[in-house]
Formats: C-alpha cells, sequence, structure tokens
C-alpha cells in the first residue's frame, strides 16, 4: 500500500486520540494494519493495554494517558511527538453527557464541550499547521449525523458535534489548495461505551441494535486515505440523501 503523504522508505506516523475503545481504538487498529507507527491517546488507563496490543504487529506504539479537555493536556500530547512529522491526525476523543440540559451539572457540559470542541481544535492546530508548511498529511475527524439533528437528553453533545462537522467542511475548504486533506467521519450510534458514560442506555437510542465500530473505523478510515469530505455510517439511505442536501460537498482530492 502507497500512503499518502509519506516519505518513501519511511514507515509514516498516525496520530490517533480517544484510542483506549470504541471508535479510536478500531481506527488504531486500521493504522496499524497498515504499517503506520502509532502515538494513542486518552483519558483511562486503558490505552496502555491498547498500545501492548498494537505493538504485537511489530510497528512501534506509544501511548500517552492525557485528558485532551485541557490545553495543558493538548500540548503534552503534541510535545511527545518530539517535532515527528504527523502523517495522518485521527481526531476522535469525544465525551457526552445524557440529561435534559438543564438539569445537566454545568461542569458536565463545560467537560463535553472541552474535549469535543476546545481540545480537538487545538489539536488539529498544531498538527494541522505543520501539515500545511510540508504540503502534506491526512486529517480525519469524528463528527456525527446527530450534529445534524436537535438531541433531546443530549442536547450539548448533538451540539457540539454540529461544531465539529460545520469546522470539518470549512478547514478543508480552507485547505483544497494544499495537498493536506480533511475527512469528517460521521457515524450514527455505534456500538461504544458512550451511551454508558453519558448516561443514555435507556433512552431509545440507547436500547437500538447499533453499529460495529471496527466498520466504522474501516469506513472512516478509507475515506480518509482517499482525501473524501465525508463518510457517512450506520443510517438508513433516505438520511443520507436528506445529508446530501445539505453537506457542503462530497468529493475526493488526492
Amino acid at each position: 500500500m502507497t500512503i499518502p503523504g509519506s516519505p518513501s522508505g519511511l514507515r509514516p506516523l498516525a496520530l490517533v486520540t480517544g484510542a483506549s475503545s470504541g471508535i479510536g481504538r478500531a481506527l488504531a487498529d486500521c493504522c496499524a494494519e497498515a504499517g503506520y507507527d502509532l502515538v494513542i491517546a486518552a483519558d483511562d488507563a486503558r490505552i496502555a493495554e491498547a498500545a501492548h496490543q498494537l505493538g504485537a504487529r511489530g510497528i512501534r506504539v506509544e501511548a500517552l494517558q492525557v485528558d485532551l479537555a485541557s490545553l495543558s493536556g493538548v500540548e503534552d500530547l503534541y510535545s511527545s511527538l518530539g517535532g515527528r512529522p504527523v502523517d495522518v491526525l485521527l481526531a476522535n476523543a469525544g465525551r457526552g453527557v445524557g440529561r435534559a440540559f438543564l438539569d445537566e451539572d454545568f461542569d458536565d457540559v463545560r467537560h463535553v464541550i472541552d474535549t469535543n470542541v476546545t481540545g480537538t481544535l487545538a489539536l488539529i492546530q498544531k498538527v494541522g499547521r505543520d501539515m500545511r508548511a510540508r504540503n502534506a498529511g491526512r486529517i480525519l475527524i469524528t463528527g456525527s449525523i446527530p450534529g445534524y439533528m436537535p438531541g433531546s437528553c443530549s442536547a450539548v453533545h448533538n451540539g457540539a458535534k454540529a461544531f465539529i462537522d460545520s469546522f470539518s467542511f470549512a478547514l478543508r475548504k480552507e485547505l483544497e489548495d494544499s495537498d493536506v486533506t480533511v475527512t469528517c467521519l460521521m457515524p450514527g450510534a455505534t456500538e461504544t461505551e458512550f451511551f454508558e458514560r453519558a448516561d443514555l442506555i435507556d433512552t431509545k437510542v440507547g436500547q437500538q441494535e447499533k453499529d460495529d465500530p471496527a466498520e466504522v473505523a474501516r469506513v472512516g478510515f478509507e475515506a480518509m486515505l482517499r482525501g473524501d469530505a465525508d463518510a457517512v455510517t450506520g443510517w438508513q439511505n433516505k438520511l443520507r440523501v436528506a445529508l446530501s442536501k445539505v453537506l457542503p460537498g462530497t468529493g475526493r482530492k488526492t
């Protein structure tokens, strides 16, 4: 496989956030299978076990347990790169909170916003500037189909994802004259720990059958390598058609 943006003869580097479980862990698997070295990060201790399992594939893996809701955590992660170029950034870290907004603790609300929006943008800006300077790189940002929908008892999460969806397409437009691409992965309901963490297990969406995170990750990873604008997974075709009317475009950039 020829990996876009990687110098011939050098193993490329992938940076994956939220990689201890769920879609992020599956994205790290995709990167390992494709032959990337990895820097993986999450805010829980299971990231070390993920690194051990991924390293068994014969690649180099560095794991950091770091709070990406804080700017200091983002800086720690970026500094850990030691100046090594990142060929692909998979910005997947995210949190949710699942109660009526007026009943939520605002510290929980702030943590969702700081993780999903502030920390994500801070990391993308740092790594993205390096990619632009080299005129090479791929960025995959995990947005969400619910970002296009009002989310009763999930207003903060859906609102944050709406921001991320919009931001992804805007950043792609800003970089259209470069060889840096931005892809927005927009999954539907996926079988991850999100619903338990967000206290949404007893909701309708929490009880319904969900998509396999490995398949969601594969679709997003392949779309990123192609340079697609977006990768929509896990919902009925009529919703895909509806989204196509409002998305900024689904063209590829190679």
